[in-house]
């Protein structure tokens, strides 16, 4: 199941010859003089205080033992990249703060502990044909990294398997997220792509153990995933206000003949400018008849997002930006030529004043199904047509865009979500679309993007 990382490739090939030198006469040994790059020396502290993990690790390990106990299987990224820069998966880095890869967190409810398997090495860091620029790096023999994480346990990662083993013998259930409520998906090898971390995980667990007790563990990761601490709340406020910001700078842009991946362009570059380390999702900038469709759409069509503005369109903004691990998602239209036309206006207004809707009714205790009989409420009846949706108009955010949530559980303080009622309407080729962050406090909602206007005027403003 665990086993030892994947071996570290040899560049080139290099020959073990004692007498071998190099040009300055240089032994091989004496190239080998960089010291072991270990984690503290790039990561200094975690992005939250070790006690908030410590606390998101207990509460879990409690969610599970009110759901018929077991032992949650966490695991981390295989640390493969493609260019892009390391991104932890979401639970692990949740619970730990670590940006370590081919580990596995169990959270025992049976045992109350928490264990960290590790490997020996980070095979990243090795490659034996060039000692001084990949001069190794130790996980689980580093004590540093453990005063660092405050897991309690720990183990290497060649033990996983008999672990898992012991467990299973015990009819002890093992728990997964999978990714969805309800009974765990049989998965299979797809004729296309490649199965994700979790459902790797599910297919070798019941390759290997076939009498495995294994229980979806997605409603309790939702449950405690839902619920942001302050120092969650701060970082989506972060994000969010690189995003106003970001967005504010790319309005400026607008014309007639400025192209949409120019916009993009402006965007990114001002998020990471402000901090952002990545985007969460490829930003989305389209505009006139492009507007119409929504983005799985645009994005199946590869000459689709690049096209030239005219002056009677609209450009929708929908785009956002993470930093330190939270996300923002954020949406405006604005009109090319720097005027909205009366019918243009007009849509803008109906989205806003539902929107508007929407936020007013938002306190804890209550239900997405309330929130959308709210917003259908708020829409005229031939205009239900067009804002047509099976849910609340918008998702949970956090770690993802699209983070765990349970949309029959009534809302509580501490939810973060956001509200885009949409408007597409083919017939008369309008499409305007305007979306918030949303915190849900003690006594109603907090506007977390509320600095960013979306009255026709100000966003008219925001162009000139």
């Amino acid at each position: 199941m665990g086993g030892a990382p994947v071996a570290a490739q040899v560049a080139g090939s290099a020959t073990a010859v004692d007498s071998a030198t190099a040009v300055d006469g240089a032994t091989a040994a004496d190239r080998s003089s960089t010291p072991e790059q270990r984690y503290g020396d790039w990561v200094r502290r975690l992005p939250f205080r070790p006690q908030e993990y410590a606390y998101r690790r207990s509460n879990m390990i409690r969610l599970l033992r009110e759901s018929g106990g077991g032992v949650l299987l966490v695991p981390a990224s295989d640390g493969s990249t493609h260019g892009d820069t390391f991104r932890q998966l979401e639970d692990f880095w949740y619970y730990t703060g670590l940006e370590v890869p081919n580990s596995m967190l169990a959270l025992d409810a049976e045992t109350d502990r928490s264990i960290l398997f590790l490997p020996e090495t980070d095979a990243r860091f090795e490659n034996a044909g060039r000692p001084n620029d990949f001069p190794g790096r130790p996980l689980l023999s580093d004590f540093q990294l453990r005063s660092i994480a405050g897991v309690e346990e720990y183990r290497p990662i060649g033990e996983l398997d008999r672990y898992i083993a012991q467990k299973v013998r015990a009819r002890i259930p093992l728990r997964v997220n999978g990714g969805a409520p309800g009974a765990l998906a049989e998965p299979a090898l797809p004729a296309f792509g490649s199965l994700d971390a979790q459902r790797t995980l599910i297919l070798r667990l019941r390759t290997e153990h076939p009498d495995v007790r294994l229980v979806n563990a997605y409603e309790e990761v939702a449950m405690g995933r839902m619920i942001k601490s302050r120092y969650e709340i701060e970082k989506l406020r972060i994000a969010a206000d690189a995003t106003m910001q970001a967005i504010r700078a790319t309005a400026v842009r607008i014309r007639p003949g400025v192209d949409e991946r120019t916009l993009q362009g402006v965007f990114e570059s001002t998020c990471r400018s402000l901090g952002a380390q990545r985007m969460p999702f490829t930003p989305i900038v389209k505009g006139g008849p492009n507007s119409l469709w929504p983005w799985r759409v645009l994005a199946a069509h590869y000459d689709r997002r690049n096209r030239p503005l005219e002056s009677d369109e609209l450009v929708i903004l929908d785009v956002g930006c993470e930093v330190d691990g939270y996300v923002s998602d954020v949406g405006r239209t604005f009109p090319v030529s720097g005027r909205f036309s009366p019918l243009q206006e007009e849509k803008l207004r109906l989205s806003t004043d539902v929107a508007d809707a929407i936020i007013a009714a938002i306190r804890p205790g209550t239900t997405f199904a309330e929130l959308t009989a709210v917003a259908y409420e708020a829409i005229p009846d031939d205009e239900e047509k067009y804002m047509q949706t099976p849910s609340f108009f918008g998702h949970h955010i956090g770690m993802n865009a699209g983070d765990p949530a349970l949309p029959g559980e009534p809302l509580a303080a501490g939810m973060v979500f956001t509200v885009e009622p949409w408007y597409y309407n083919h017939d008369l080729g309008v499409s305007v679309f305007v979306e918030d962050v949303i915190l849900v406090t003690e006594d109603g909602a907090e506007v977390l993007t509320r600095g960013l206007p979306r009255e026709p005027a100000a966003l008219e403003a925001m162009i000139r």
